[in-house]
């Protein structure tokens, strides 16, 4: 495969998308989205979208194309990626691929486990669970039947912790077992530019702070209130999107205004700290670790 393949990724906050577009500027290349939320079309300004006015001027591909209703997942991302690569393949456009979501990004690269589609049932008996009995609770179930899967995720990881519960659940193999199967491939043979940006934390605290503050003043809250209004179950990823949860307590007089700033700036915060511990335990082959922001960066320095 000829065709150049770029990943540019790193936290939340720091400037991924402006830098894939003076690339993509200088190589005449295509970006696509690897971020989780950034998929929705319900959420444009929480999400930090890029903008319309940009979008107009390079091609971008994967942004708000899904509805919040669906339970979007990184099984269809692969899956749609995979789509836009070969359709650019036969002209070697050059590709980058930008995003936080390392998961995303690990799957496309390294295969996912092989699983069958879980029935929507499981899912929603899994959150009814987790809203019942607790995240502490539901994890000394899923002791009895596999510890090991609990091992290597986070703490409070409710999004896997109910995973694995879904997938014993309506598989009868726990998801130790369905791990140590051979990986489904999406894509093979090919050669990637893997550049991580990792400027120190306390700056990119300081960059999502303020961030937080102008999506409430763009209209974050207008938007919440809109996706309220479709009746979206709480357990679908859109609703767990950062600042939807806080902007929904406000709309529903359960925190002040600043209150609600204070939370939503918080877990960005500590997404951003989750986010810098997935890269540093990641076993992907990192091309380029930049320390600095990616606006600081010079795009002559990348490896072509």
């Amino acid at each position: 495969m000829n065709q150049s393949l770029y990943i540019i990724t790193g936290p939340t906050a720091v400037g991924k998308s402006t830098f894939a577009i003076r690339l993509a500027n200088k190589i005449n290349g295509i970006i696509i989205n690897a971020d989780s939320m950034q998929v929705y079309s319900n959420l444009e300004i929480l999400t930090a979208r890029p903008s319309k006015k940009d979008q107009s001027k390079i091609k971008h591909e994967l942004y708000g194309y899904v509805d919040g209703s669906e339970r979007y997942n990184v099984a269809k991302w692969c899956n749609d990626i995979l789509k836009i690569i070969n359709i650019n393949k036969k002209n070697n456009t050059p590709l980058i691929i930008v995003g936080g979501t390392g998961l995303y990004i690990d799957t496309l690269l390294n295969g996912l486990i092989d699983l069958p589609a879980i029935p929507e049932t499981y899912k929603k008996q899994s959150g009814d669970l987790l809203k019942d009995i607790g995240l502490d609770n539901l994890k000394k179930i899923i002791i009895e039947f596999d510890e090991e899967a609990l091992n290597n995720i986070s703490i409070n990881d409710t999004t896997r912790v109910r995973r694995i519960w879904e997938v014993f659940k309506s598989t009868g193999i726990t998801f130790s077992e369905w791990k140590k199967k051979q990986n489904k491939k999406f894509i093979k043979n090919f050669s990637y530019n893997l550049l991580l940006f990792t400027p120190p934390r306390e700056l990119i605290y300081n960059n999502v702070n303020m961030r937080f503050t102008k999506m409430i003043k763009d209209g974050a809250i207008e938007e919440v209130k809109k996706l309220i209004s479709l009746n979206i179950d709480t357990t679908f990823p859109i609703m767990r999107a950062h600042g939807v949860p806080e902007i929904s307590n406000y709309l529903n007089n359960l925190l002040s205004l600043d209150e609600c700033i204070d939370k939503g700036q918080q877990v960005t915060r500590n997404y951003v700290k989750r986010q810098l511990t997935w890269w540093r335990a990641s076993s992907l082959r990192i091309h380029q670790e930049f320390n600095q922001f990616p606006n600081e960066i010079d795009e002559n320095l990348i490896k072509m």
